[in-house]
C-alpha cells in the first residue's frame, strides 16, 4: 500500500492547532497527568530535569529552638524578644538587639565607636590577624566585640556597654578592654548608673597575647575607682559569659542579674571535668545553679530586664 502524504496545508493546520492548545488559558500548564489537578499558580518554572517544581515555603519563616527542638514561627519568637514560647529558651541575640530591648527608643548615644584593634604581634593562624579583623567587621557589622555609650532606661540616664559573642566569640581584646574602661571612667565622672550586659563566650584574645590579658586588670581597676566614688554597677550575665569576661568585670557587679539557663563560668564544663576527673553537679555553671550558691542575685527573664534595672536604680537612689 502506498502511504498518503499529508499536504502542507494540513501540516500547518495541525501545528496551528497544537499552538492554540498550548497557549489556551484553559489548558493546565502541567504536562504530567498526575499533576493535572494542580493549579498553575502553585507550579514554578521547570528545573533542569524538565519536571515542574512546586513553590516551597519561603526561607526564614521558621526556626528550630535549640532547647526543646520545637519549630517556632520566627515572627512569634521576635515578638517575645527571641524567647521560645514553648520552653522559655533564650536565643542568643546581637549587641544591637539588646540595646534596642533595654533602652528607650532613640536615646542611645554611642561612645568610642571608631576604635579598632591593631596587630602588635603580627599574629597569623589560618589568616593574618589584621585580615581576620577586617573580615569579622564585614561579617558582623561591628568594629569589635563591644558597643558602649549612654542612653535612657525608662527615663533614667545610664552608661551602658554590651559585649557580643558574634565577633571572634566576644573575646576581650585591647579594644574591648579600652572601650569598657572608658565607659566606666565616664560613668564615674558623670555619676551615672553603669550597666554592662555580657554576652561573650571567649576569654583573652590569643591574637594579642599579653595585651589582651592586661584588659582584665584594667577594667577591674576602673571598677574599683567607680565603687569608691559610690557608683552603682549592674552586671547582666547572658548565654554565654565565660573566660576572662566572667573572671573580671562581669563578676564585680553591685547587683548581678542573669538570664534563665545562661552558661556562666571561667572554663567550660568539659574542660573542668577532664582536668579534675570527677563528675560535676547537675546544672553546673548555669545561672540557676549560680543563684542557688549565691553568685547571682536574681534570674531575670528578657522581657522583664528593662523594668528590673529601672527599679534597681530607683531602689539604690541613683
Amino acid at each position: 500500500m502506498k502511504k498518503t502524504q499529508s499536504s502542507p496545508k494540513s501540516k500547518q493546520g495541525k501545528n496551528a492547532a497544537k499552538t492554540e492548545e498550548a497557549t489556551s488559558p484553559t489548558t493546565p500548564l502541567v504536562e504530567d497527568p498526575n499533576m493535572a489537578s494542580v493549579s498553575p499558580d502553585l507550579v514554578s518554572q521547570a528545573d533542569e530535569s524538565g519536571k515542574p517544581k512546586k513553590r516551597g515555603v519561603p526561607e526564614g519563616l521558621w526556626q528550630r529552638c535549640p532547647g526543646c527542638q520545637a519549630v517556632i514561627f520566627r515572627k512569634q519568637a521576635e515578638q517575645m524578644l527571641s524567647v521560645c514560647p514553648e520552653c522559655d529558651y533564650h536565643w542568643t541575640i546581637s549587641a544591637q538587639q539588646r540595646l534596642e530591648q533595654v533602652l528607650d527608643t532613640g536615646t542611645f548615644e554611642e561612645w568610642d565607636a571608631n576604635l579598632t584593634s591593631l596587630d602588635p604581634l603580627g599574629f597569623k593562624d589560618k589568616k593574618a590577624y589584621a585580615e581576620r579583623i577586617v573580615s569579622e567587621q564585614r561579617r558582623t557589622g561591628l568594629r569589635d566585640a563591644a558597643i558602649t555609650g549612654c542612653g535612657m532606661i525608662r527615663a533614667r540616664r545610664v552608661a551602658i556597654g554590651v559585649t557580643d559573642s558574634a565577633f571572634i566569640m566576644g573575646s576581650m581584646g585591647s579594644v574591648v578592654g579600652e572601650k569598657l574602661t572608658r565607659l566606666i571612667e565616664r560613668a564615674t565622672a558623670q555619676d551615672l548608673p553603669l550597666i554592662i550586659i555580657s554576652g561573650s563566650g571567649g576569654g583573652a584574645r590569643m591574637h594579642e597575647g599579653i595585651y589582651s590579658l592586661m584588659q582584665m586588670a584594667k577594667t577591674t581597676a576602673a571598677l574599683a575607682k567607680f565603687h569608691e566614688a559610690g557608683g552603682l554597677f549592674i552586671s547582666v550575665l547572658t548565654n554565654p559569659t565565660m573566660g576572662g569576661v566572667a573572671a573580671s568585670f562581669a563578676s564585680l557587679g553591685d547587683l548581678i542579674f542573669a538570664e534563665p539557663q545562661a552558661l556562666v563560668g571561667f572554663a567550660g564544663p568539659r574542660t573542668i571535668k577532664a582536668t579534675i576527673r570527677i563528675d560535676l553537679p547537675d546544672g553546673f555553671q548555669t545561672s540557676e545553679f549560680l543563684q542557688e550558691h549565691g553568685f547571682v542575685d536574681r534570674i531575670v527573664p528578657r522581657n522583664k530586664l528593662k523594668l528590673e534595672i529601672a527599679r534597681s536604680i530607683d531602689y539604690c537612689g541613683k
